[in-house]
């Protein structure tokens, strides 16, 4: 019996290393989240954790009002701009920031700092600053369980940051300059030898710049590939902004023969669409 008991104890002593040495993985209680939105010429990167109401009073109560909070859960909040940006009528330079927040009842204050640990008020230091932008608190008509930032109303220079959470949203405007950086890079290249002339006659359509410009570049795109249905469609919906209808069906109806020769319907349609259009 002592045998037998010593070897239950051995066996006991070699399992429970091996027994110490294994984990239990188990759900965060505020999932971390990474959002990533195209966002001008680049894109916006937005880093943080998620809680959930789990029937507790948020905002005035767990989340207090008139202090700093890391807007979010466990880690500190982060956007990441790949392009230069402007928030509040400030400039910022395309780069890695926090994002804190000071809740109010009536008002909120966000925060854009150079300080990218804020996990508690303590650890705020004013003077890290980069702009604070004041914005009115809206009632939603129902109730958002977990904690949710998110882009929206996004164009090619504008976009805003949304944050819900309770019955709570705020929403902050967020602009880039592209025109001019895009301007840029069309006066770059068009004094190269290969010359993208229709993507910038493109651009000039659809921003409202010089149309005989741009009506210049189409012809010069389909000197360069007189197959290119695409443009003909697009070079006709020039000459139809200008006012030139005439033009813009004839060209319009090119564009059916080369979209019927290259087998592609949708521009077909499109091109009827415009000469339909213009009856």
């Amino acid at each position: 019996m002592n045998k037998l008991f010593v070897c239950l104890v051995l066996t006991a002593c070699l399992y429970l290393p091996s027994l110490a040495q294994q984990s239990i993985k188990t759900p965060p209680p505020s999932a971390p989240h990474y959002e990533k939105q195209d966002f001008g010429l680049s894109s916006i990167e937005l880093s943080y954790s998620r809680p959930g109401m789990k029937g507790r009073k948020i905002f005035g109560d767990l989340v207090p009002y008139g202090q700093i909070w890391r807007t979010g859960a466990n880690q500190a909040t982060t956007l990441t701009f790949g392009d230069p940006v402007t928030i509040g009528g400030t400039k910022i330079p395309a780069g890695k920031y926090g994002l804190l927040t000071i809740p109010g009842a009536d008002e909120w204050t966000l925060i854009i700092t150079h300080q990218l640990d804020v996990t508690s008020p303590a650890a705020y230091k004013q003077d890290q600053d980069i702009v604070r932008v004041q914005a009115k608190p809206i009632q939603l008509p129902f109730s958002m369980e977990t904690f949710t930032m998110l882009f929206a109303n996004i164009t090619p220079s504008t976009c805003d940051l949304q944050l819900l959470w309770e019955n709570t949203m705020v929403t902050v405007p967020i602009t880039t300059d592209i025109d001019s950086r895009v301007m840029t890079q069309i006066d770059n290249v068009m004094n190269k030898d290969s010359r993208p002339y229709f993507t910038a006659a493109f651009y000039y359509l659809e921003n409202g710049k010089d149309l005989n410009k741009a009506l210049e570049w189409f012809d010069k795109a389909l000197a360069q590939d007189p197959t290119a249905f695409f443009v003909a469609y697009q070079k006709a919906r020039c000459l139809a902004k200008m006012g030139r209808k005439a033009e813009a069906k004839t060209t319009a109806q090119k564009g059916i023969e080369l979209a019927k020769q290259a087998n592609n319907s949708d521009y077909v349609t499109l091109n009827q669409k415009l000469i339909a259009s213009l009856q």
